[in-house]
């Protein structure tokens, strides 16, 4: 039976999953003193952010007084399994007060326990919260693998029902809106058209959709099938704006852990260094050599054996820099950006004072080498440099060919005056 743990902090509600059960406490215990351990135990399935203070306040108390909120029954029914009538569920949630277990179970029918076992891997939660930025990168990608599943989903089945509709939005959120709020496509009428102004927030498009709803070719789908898609659109619609809070917590936590290396990559790409090197501080002990191909082990020890050519770069390579960069000068970009990586994590890692200053410092050097980078190649300026070059060139074969006729003169010289002194 999967455990699954419910975490509240001042931040939002936490949903971990306990993927190996042990069989007492203290081998709990041995693993929560060691985070890498720790991490294999316990993994992020989900987390909602709390707005204002104000809603973190209320929460926390409702949850101290044993009471289940809306935030919190909503945030449980979409992310648990789902639990089926008439049969015993396969999971069971841990809590740390059993009151708020009790109300959960009789609102909702989730089972939850709360004994010593859950309280020590609470425990190891609390203690590790701080990383919940390593968890959050890898919940973004599971989210983002998520929604273009069901996306895919959602346009193969409608798409025999209105066809055209592909071409019109290309935004898998957007869809989702769409095909939901216009279900039935022979129903679409002049009605629709502020309701669809309201998803889309362009006239132009509303009416292109009802235009093309008049003459795209319509295969009727059953009132089953119609149902499905709607709660697949759902389905893509709650998952994207659930990503977009995760991307606003995982943006506001990097600002506060790592201000300039955010300022100078992105908070994706820094979280990913982060969440890859361990911590922040192991990222900073990194020399930038080790931070350049970090996330191409695999490529580096491949290179070793095969004897080939080592990866110039590794995670940095989402970074915009890289990509803007041309083909041969990508892998000098690598270099010059990760050694103001490493230097952007030391100032974050050991500084008192949290500051983007280095970081747009550091950001403004890496463009003017990318600048520098992209002029050198410049067609203009290698045609000047070529035409330089023949120039040189020629100045040269008529310097030669001068040299060449002075020398012979000069031996035709010493040959008649050797003649005449034999004479």
């Amino acid at each position: 039976m999967a455990l699954y743990l419910l975490y509240k902090s001042v931040s939002g509600y936490s949903l971990f999953l306990a993927h190996r059960r042990f069989q007492n406490t203290e081998s709990v215990q041995d693993s929560v003193s060691d985070l890498n351990r720790f991490r294999k135990v316990v993994k992020l399935v989900a987390f909602t952010p709390f707005e204002p203070a104000l809603d973190a306040l209320n929460q926390c108390i409702a949850v101290r007084e044993g009471r289940m909120t809306d935030v919190l029954r909503n945030f449980l029914e979409l992310t648990l399994p789902k639990v089926k009538k008439g049969k015993k569920p396969k999971f069971s949630l841990g809590v740390a007060e059993p009151d708020i277990g009790s109300h959960i179970f009789e609102e909702t029918k989730i089972p939850c326990q709360s004994n010593e076992f859950v309280l020590e891997l609470l425990r190891g939660v609390r203690l590790h919260f701080d990383n919940l930025v390593m968890q959050a990168i890898f919940l973004l990608d599971k989210l983002d693998k998520d929604i273009n599943s069901f996306s895919i989903r959602i346009r193969e089945s409608y798409s025999w029902h209105f066809p055209k509709l592909v071409k019109i939005i290309n935004d898998n959120y957007l869809y989702a809106k769409v095909a939901k709020f216009v279900d039935n496509k022979s129903e679409l009428s002049e009605e629709h058209i502020p309701g669809l102004i309201d998803i889309l927030g362009d006239e132009d498009k509303a009416k292109e959709i009802l235009e093309a709803s008049k003459s795209s070719m319509e295969h009727d789908l059953s009132p089953i099938d119609l149902i499905n898609v709607k709660q697949f659109a759902q389905r893509v619609i709650d998952l994207s704006e659930y990503r977009k809070k995760l991307y606003d917590f995982l943006v506001t936590k990097m600002n506060d852990i790592a201000p300039n290396l955010t300022a100078l990559i992105g908070e994706v790409v820094a979280a990913r260094l982060i969440s890859h090197a361990g911590s922040l501080t192991n990222l900073a002990k990194c020399p930038s050599s080790t931070l350049q191909i970090l996330g191409a082990e695999k490529a580096l020890s491949r290179a070793k054996k095969t004897q080939g050519n080592t990866p110039k770069y590794g995670l940095i390579f989402h970074s915009s820099f890289i990509g803007r960069a041309s083909v041969q000068n990508k892998g000098r970009m690598a270099r010059y950006l990760a050694n103001k990586c490493s230097v952007a994590s030391r100032i974050d890692c050991f500084s008192e004072k949290s500051t983007t200053s280095f970081g747009d410092k550091l950001r403004q050097q890496v463009e003017e080498r990318l600048d520098f980078y992209e002029k050198r190649v410049d067609i203009d300026m290698m045609k000047a440099a070529l035409e330089n070059v023949q120039n040189k060139d020629i100045e040269m074969e008529v310097e030669k060919a001068t040299v060449g006729r002075f020398s012979k003169e000069k031996q035709e010289r010493e040959v008649k005056s050797r003649s005449c002194g034999r004479w």
